[in-house]
């Protein structure tokens, strides 16, 4: 049905309008934080150009003016995937358009196309549509991803969702968008053809060869019609600032917060002789971490952590993800569990374990604020209840583990007192989401924790609370499960899920080992996984989709039922 409306609000709007220009744009527009009676609309352009706006409304005329502003951090290197290539970091000129479209009837869809004006040259988009966001007793339905990271599968996967369902109302991003948050043609235009926004705007080129065949796949037409809501995952995450490291080893060198403020108090007299309040915010933000390019790109309830309604569904988005460390052993390399020996005497080297980068401790600013909007009328009012964030609490995936706490650093000295050895631990009783958060989660009533980070697909169900978790990020590069027969994690003795809880059979039609052993997840390289939730039944299902042939079905192979007790 929405695919038919949008094909008649075009032929009327463009029978109006006369025919205009295909776009040129980096992006096409794309839809943010709607409200009762508007939605913002949202692109971006390699020029400042002289005026933006949106044209919008029956025969496109209404008009709204946007506001631009400029990126400040996104960069290109050695690295970049694109042409020319780059031979060093070097900053990258992007601007962003923002306009506010207001005076929607609820339900209502209308038709949009945003205009870019540069020089004595006009631009314009395709005509899209849009709407402000779905009244509170309104049913949606929500596609629930996450980890695309120009991963090989996303642009597949996202071409099977538009054309599995055509009357999404939004999409919820458990994090990890892109890999490396400040190198700009991974959201835009890595020549693989498999960047951020073309994979979600049907505009993606990526080509994936099996047994001699080349398919290629356009990702979806989504974001232009309906919002998207992300949460930050560790991949939205620069760490130090520096102009002599590539922007890979800018990721890489995440510091914690408070080594950058010991770091600071030692130099803060050269830094900051008159100790100015932002110069010192400024500079342990560069030495530590930063989400500024995710907080410039995205307009959202909040800039950390946020909730909202949507329908009848309330959907707390949190802040729960940690640097991600190598779990190799190795003492030559920074992992989850050592420094690598080279640096044993350069504190400024050290990766400090997988440390955290907003605490969701009881005692926390976060942990507070969750505790009182679980409280909320909006809450208690609301159908359904969903919470989304990056780290999983259950899974049978490489990345649940170690448990989800800040690591104790311990240093190992010889006899003569040579440091030896700096290794982390992360005790298993501290584990701030199963021992702090679930349990907030289970007894305000929450119905569905979902979550990604492992690139599988699993889910776990705790009946003494009606609590629900699924992990849905099947795009690619799979880590694979343990499981079964498969390998012991680094340093865990047990399989499965370390937290507890039995990961749950696909209802439907599960994948099976060679001697007919049904799965209880997938965690493929050929396989994409996605997941629908639809308040109209209280249902999640999840499907398939064999990347290795175009031609091959949509699979549903699982569905179970949130908010009520089995």
């Amino acid at each position: 049905m929405l695919r038919l409306v949008v094909f008649l609000l075009v032929f009327i709007a463009t029978l109006a309008s006369g025919t205009l220009s295909e776009s040129t744009m980096l992006t096409d527009p794309f839809l943010q934080l709607p409200d009762a009676n508007s939605v913002r609309v949202v692109w971006f352009t390699e020029f400042s150009g002289v005026e933006h706006y949106v044209i919008y409304g029956e025969k496109l005329a209404q008009r709204v003016t946007a506001n631009t502003s400029k990126l400040s951090r996104v960069a290109e290197d050695e690295k970049s995937r694109v042409d020319p290539p780059y031979t060093h970091v070097t900053p990258r000129d992007i601007w962003r358009h923002e306009a506010l479209v207001t005076g929607l009837i609820p339900a209502k869809r209308v038709p949009y196309r945003v205009v870019s004006k540069y020089s004595s040259q006009e631009i314009t988009s395709r005509i899209f549509s849009l709407a402000p966001k779905p009244p509170i007793e309104a049913n949606v339905k929500i596609l629930l991803t996450s980890d695309h990271q120009l991963m090989p599968m996303t642009a597949a996967n996202l071409q099977q969702v538009a054309a599995l369902e055509d009357e999404l109302d939004g999409i919820f991003l458990a994090g990890d968008l892109v890999n490396i948050p400040d190198r700009a043609s991974e959201w835009f235009d890595d020549r693989r053809g498999g960047a951020f926004f073309p994979c979600l705007q049907g505009r993606a080129n990526y080509q994936l060869t099996s047994n001699g065949v080349t398919n290629t796949y356009r990702g979806g037409e989504l974001i232009q019609h309906i919002p998207l809501f992300p949460a930050i995952g560790n991949h939205e995450v620069m760490g130090r600032f520096s102009s002599n490291l590539s922007l890979n080893e800018q990721f890489d060198a995440s510091f914690p917060r408070e080594a950058a403020n010991a770091t600071y108090q030692r130099l803060a007299s050269e830094i900051n002789p008159l100790d100015n309040s932002e110069i010192k915010a400024n500079w342990l933000k560069n030495y530590s971490f930063n989400t500024d390019t995710y907080h410039e790109i995205f307009t959202l309830p909040g800039e950390k952590y946020y909730s909202l309604t949507f329908g009848n569904l309330w959907l707390g988005v949190l802040y729960v993800t940690n640097m991600w460390r190598s779990p190799s052993l190795n003492p030559e390399i920074t992992g989850r569990y050592q420094e690598r020996t080279l640096d044993l005497n350069n504190p400024e080297n050290w990766g400090y374990g997988q440390h955290i980068f907003e605490s969701i401790a009881p005692e926390s600013e976060q942990y507070r604020w969750l505790a009182q909007e679980l409280q909320s009328e909006a809450f208690s009012n609301a159908k359904y209840k969903m919470v989304m964030f990056h780290h999983p609490p259950h899974s049978l995936g490489g990345n649940v583990v170690p448990p989800y706490t800040q690591p104790r650093q311990k240093k190992h000295y010889d006899e003569q007192g040579n440091l030896q050895r700096i290794t982390y631990d992360y005790p298993q009783a501290e584990d701030y989401i199963i021992r702090d958060l679930v349990p907030l989660l289970a007894s305000a009533g929450v119905d569905l924790v979902f979550y990604g980070h492992s690139h599988l697909w699993n889910r776990f169900y705790d009946p003494s609370t009606n609590l629900h978790f699924l992990e849905s990020s099947n795009v690619g590069n799979s880590y694979g499960a343990y499981w079964g027969d498969s390998k012991n994690r680094p340093l865990q003795e047990s399989k499965g899920n370390p937290n507890g809880l039995e990961a749950i059979v696909p209802t439907i039609a599960p994948l099976a080992t060679s001697l007919g052993v049904p799965l209880p997840y997938i965690a493929s390289n050929d396989l994409t996984v996605f997941s629908i939730l639809d308040t109209s039944k209280g249902s999640v299902s999840s499907y398939r989709f064999d990347t290795q042939d175009a031609q091959s079905p949509i699979i549903k192979f699982d569905e179970f039922v949130i908010g009520e007790k089995r």
